[in-house]
């Protein structure tokens, strides 16, 4: 990530919180526990910030300034909430459209569906706050500025979220391999959130047990694999198509 975006020492990253500066992800010594951690620990309460727990060597690579153990970058763009934007987008009288990104790692293919879900026009995407690409530099070019258009809501945990959505009226539909039916078998236009997994993991099991429906993308190919942001692209225009 950027040089600009690096916060370093303890101090330093709880002004940051304390200021509600965007922080996306917080690098933290391996066995540090002094009052200043403690004070860290307790600006942290109730954020989705995820923190990573590192060998000192690993900070020394990100930074050889005095860290004191803690390493912060901050965030290039703003994250939401996502009641407060379903709620807005019921009240608004739209059919909402949602991404939801089920451990989504690579940057650039993060920013390449990005891309592809403001073309579509998707209403926001989901992350998990941990195991998420980091949105940096790397992914808003690969975007080409869709994230600074896009909204973006860094949920704790998926699994409450989904059943939120549910109870909101939202189908689930999850786009994945081992599955009979069809993208073309799914009603976009109904209320939907479409979940994508990583290409290596595919979707967690406990989010498929909640989704309404499982549909795949037809491959009569030989490889019958795609890049994650092609498939994601594929199955976001066919629901288009299916609204326009």
């Amino acid at each position: 990530m950027e040089e600009s975006n690096l916060i370093f020492g303890t101090r330093a990253v709880i002004e940051a919180l304390n200021a509600g500066k965007e922080v996306e992800k917080i690098f933290v010594q391996k066995g540090l526990s002094n009052e200043l951690y403690n004070q860290l620990r307790q600006a942290l309460r109730g954020n989705t910030v995820p923190i990573q727990f590192v060998p000192p060597e690993k900070l020394k690579r990100i930074t050889d300034k005095n860290h004191q153990g803690v390493v912060a970058y901050l965030t290039e763009i703003a994250y939401y909430d996502t009641e407060d934007l379903l709620s807005g987008i019921f009240e608004q009288g739209k059919v909402p459209l949602i991404l939801i990104l089920d451990r989504v790692t690579d940057v650039r293919n993060f920013g390449a569906i990005a891309r592809s879900a403001e073309c579509a026009g998707v209403d926001f995407i989901i992350i998990p706050s941990r195991g998420a690409a980091q949105i940096n530099g790397d992914a808003i070019k690969t975007s080409a500025g869709a994230l600074h258009r896009l909204k973006v809501c860094r949920e704790d945990n998926l699994k409450t979220t989904i059943e939120y959505l549910k109870e909101s009226g939202l189908q689930i539909i999850a786009c994945h391999e081992k599955t009979d039916k069809l993208i073309y078998d799914a009603e976009f236009a109904k209320p939907t959130a479409i979940i994508m997994g990583s290409e290596e993991n595919g979707i967690s099991n406990e989010y498929l047990k909640r989704s309404d429906m499982q549909v795949k993308i037809p491959m009569p190919g030989k490889i019958a694999s795609l890049n994650v942001s092609v498939a994601t692209g594929i199955i976001l225009f066919e629901a288009v198509k299916q609204r326009l």
